[in-house]
């Protein structure tokens, strides 16, 4: 029995220094860090239970994660919208409303409607002229608010 509980911890400092190795190149998320972990051979079991250490002392943190990855992809080429940020963070496993929160925290009034009128400058011509473009900016997930602003100012096609 001692034998097994020495053999555990041995394990789990093994997956930590692993793990802090990770974290130290770049910031991790829980889901994406276990995916790496068992990658390496850790046991998922293992896996979990050093995440969750990690998780407690807050050197990783999936709302922190959510929130720098946003940023970092404000200026990508793409013009990603909302929505892309959501589905984006999603498919690394950040759970939804961690993403939700992240996206609001991130995109206030100013940098919403900076990301909009991005958004609008990649939007076919054709598309703009559509009476259903508001509801495609909405679908996106941009706010009625930055679209009445967009609607309200001068931008007209």
């Amino acid at each position: 029995m001692e034998e097994e509980a020495l053999s555990f911890n041995a394990d789990c400092i093994k997956a930590e220094k692993i793990a802090l190795r990770l974290i130290a190149r770049a910031e991790q998320n829980s889901s994406l860090l276990a995916v790496k972990l068992e990658k390496r051979g850790i046991d998922p079991y293992i896996a979990r239970q050093v995440i969750s250490g990690l998780l407690d002392r807050k050197l990783i943190d999936d709302e922190r994660f959510a929130e720098r990855w946003i940023r970092a992809h404000l200026g990508a080429k793409k013009a990603p919208s909302p929505l892309w940020f959501l589905v984006s963070l999603e498919r690394k496993g950040i759970n939804r409303q961690i993403s939700l929160n992240a996206i609001n925290k991130v995109l206030d009034e100013e940098a919403e409607y900076s990301l909009l009128l991005k958004f609008i400058e990649k939007v076919d011509a054709l598309t703009k002229k559509t009476s259903l473009f508001r509801t495609k900016l909405r679908h996106e997930g941009f706010s009625s608010e930055a679209i009445n602003r967009f609607f309200d100012t001068e931008h007209h096609f």
